[in-house]
């Protein structure tokens, strides 16, 4: 099975407001670069927008190294916060309704079919991919403006 890295961002301009998303996806050398906005979202919707446009893009099942600078997302799947949304019925702990159950459903799909390892890293920081998502998902809401 191949390992393939991805990157993802989303970004907001208000929230909700106009939003962006990008993924990058690298293989042997080869990178792919798939990116979209919306009107009227949210930034955790298109951090999970990124996430799944990501995973969407593969062709194959893969093991796929998933790198995210939202808590939000990669807490979910390593905190087992997924799981108990669902044991749950997509309840949180303190038993209100979790947002973006549509997304979130959207992702477990993917997450069932590809081996995918989420890696917090800092956002704004260092990372060269990140910010260069962080970028791309920026121009990308700026086009709806």
């Amino acid at each position: 099975m191949k390992t393939v890295e991805i990157y993802t961002d989303g970004a907001c301009s208000g929230n909700p407001g106009s939003g962006g998303y990008c993924a990058i996806l690298m293989y042997n050398g080869a990178e792919k670069i798939i990116s979209g906005a919306e009107k009227d979202t949210t930034n955790n919707r298109m951090e999970l927008l990124a996430v799944i446009k990501g995973l969407e893009a593969l062709k194959e099942r893969c093991n796929v190294n998933l790198y995210s600078d939202s808590r939000y997302v990669t807490d979910a799947f390593n905190q087992g916060w997924i799981n108990n949304w669902i044991d749950n019925n997509w309840r949180t702990a303190d038993k209100k309704e979790v947002k973006n159950v549509d997304l979130w459903k959207s992702l477990l799909e993917f997450t069932n079919y590809h081996v995918v390892n989420f890696i917090k890293v800092k956002g704004h920081s260092d990372n060269e991919n990140n910010n260069k998502c962080d970028k791309i998902a920026v121009n990308e809401y700026k086009k709806l403006q």
